[in-house]
């Protein structure tokens, strides 16, 4: 398995360090921080999180479940074919994505972007198996407050069986609808967003 790259960059693609990047960098550096003491010990680095990553992409590589996905993307620099577990909520010919940054790297690496996402800025093209078949599509971010609203609702109102264990890996205590929906508008708010439409 690849280590998961993560690099400094605004969520745009720019490299320019513009006062709306720092505004955007120290707000989610201030959710992370306050979302820091929910979250249990598994996830304290990012090193923990490539391996949690590694993990459950073996996993549902095997049996991909409700709400989540194994997104295949062009690698920007070697051209070859990576794979990554992501949750993917399904909307007709749409399906929502969003890259994480979990608190501990948020609260360091505010603007950090993976990979697989600087793969998808490279070539938009994905494939992505969900159950119970592989898709293919294009994949964008989305920063359109029309668009963004959908997203996160798909994103944060939708919560599955699978969700349970996957809260109760990050958060303390016992897991619930409530803090399911929690954990996943903390991911959408300090993610990257994205759409992949679907080839019909």
């Amino acid at each position: 398995m690849k280590r998961l790259e993560m690099t400094e960059a605004p969520s745009n693609g720019s490299t320019s360090g513009d006062d709306a990047m720092t505004v955007r960098a120290a707000a989610i550096r201030a959710a992370a921080i306050r979302e820091v003491p929910k979250h249990g010990r598994l996830l304290k680095s990012a090193r923990d999180g490539r391996i949690l990553s590694a993990l459950m992409l073996r996993i549902f590589a095997i049996s991909t479940p409700h709400g989540h996905g194994v997104l295949t993307t062009t690698g920007r620099k070697s051209g070859k074919e990576r794979r990554n577990y992501v949750r993917a909520i399904r909307c007709h010919d749409k399906v929502y994505v969003v890259m994480l940054r979990p608190p501990a790297l948020a609260i360091e690496r505010p603007l950090a972007v993976s990979s697989w996402m600087w793969n998808i800025r490279g070539n938009p093209n994905i494939r992505l198996r969900l159950r119970p078949r592989t898709v293919a599509g294009v994949a964008r971010e989305i920063s359109d407050p029309i668009e963004l609203r959908p997203a996160r609702e798909a994103i944060c109102e939708t919560v599955h069986l699978v969700d349970y264990g996957e809260c109760s890996l990050h958060l303390r205590g016992r897991p619930s609808r409530a803090k399911i929906k929690d954990l996943h508008g903390y991911w959408f708010d300090t993610g990257i967003p994205l759409v992949i439409e679907l080839a019909v």
